[in-house]
């Protein structure tokens, strides 16, 4: 806890926290105006399902206009960038260590090198504890009067939404830990945070597309996308199951398993790694 306690300080003592707080936030503040725009004319079309619509695309559109799943969305928004800034900032509790070069100073206070790297995953996974505390405290009063302002239930305190909600938590948590284990791997702070932002954003859109396209022609390839990391939490936090995509608890199993292998490569890597 010595060690916790004094990663905590590392971070209340720069201006990372607060500069990752107002990204995060102001992030939160359009995926919430999006994916309220989205839901209003989402539950307008399902009210009009196009005549030349094929069974699947109105099932598509009916799963899409479900009231639960709406309410899910705007509950948890904000939660492609939270997640981004908290893997950059479990990077950057690492990187900091070689960049202002005080590794060294830090395993000769503490020479077990395994209870540092656990401090750090530690404290990377309560920073994703408190932004998702955050955006989830700002996103359920504004997700259930916009819900309301359109005439739908807002389904609060049922477990179609309270199973997202709790999912996402999970997310906020193993991302910290999966940006820990990227730190270690990728030690030159800004070659990190560049390629972990770069494979983040662009890497999810383009395994959307190219899964997309793979399913046109075998079908079952549309399920594999939730191998993407970002996909698959995306696919934790949907209210109901969309069909043919694998249901939630697919990519809560397929999340920690990555925050588990980066957890433990991490710290087998900080043990024997050289730190000069």
């Amino acid at each position: 806890m010595s060690l916790v306690r004094s990663e905590l300080l590392k971070i209340r003592t720069t201006n990372t926290w607060w500069l990752f707080g107002l990204g995060a936030f102001v992030m939160l503040v359009l995926a919430f105006a999006f994916n309220a725009i989205s839901a209003h004319f989402t539950l307008q079309a399902a009210r009009e399902i196009p005549p030349n619509a094929t069974p699947e695309q109105a099932e598509q559109i009916r799963a899409q206009a479900d009231s639960l799943f709406q309410a899910a969305n705007l509950f948890t928004s904000g939660q492609f960038f939270g997640l981004l800034f908290v893997m950059l900032l479990g990077i950057l509790v690492v990187t900091n260590e070689f960049y202002h070069q005080t590794a060294t100073t830090t395993f000769l206070a503490t020479p077990h090198r395994t209870a540092v790297v656990l401090a750090k995953l530690v404290t990377a996974a309560l920073f994703g504890v408190v932004v998702w505390l955050v955006t989830t405290v700002l996103s359920i009063p504004a997700g259930v009067i916009f819900l309301r302002s359109q005439g739908v239930a807002d389904h609060l305190g049922e477990w179609g939404t309270t199973r997202p909600i709790l999912l996402n938590l999970l997310a906020y948590v193993l991302w910290g830990i999966l940006g820990v284990g990227l730190g270690v791997l990728i030690r030159s702070q800004i070659g990190a945070t560049v390629t972990a932002a770069l494979a983040y954003v662009l890497g999810t859109f383009a395994a959307g597309i190219i899964f997309t396209l793979l399913a046109q022609k075998w079908e079952w390839t549309g399920k594999l996308q939730v191998i993407v990391p970002s996909i698959a939490s995306q696919l934790m936090i949907s209210g109901t199951d969309l069909p043919g995509n694998p249901p939630q608890w697919v990519g809560a199993l397929v999340l920690i398993g990555y925050a588990v292998v980066t957890g433990v490569i991490g710290t087998l890597l900080m043990r024997t790694r050289d730190i000069s």
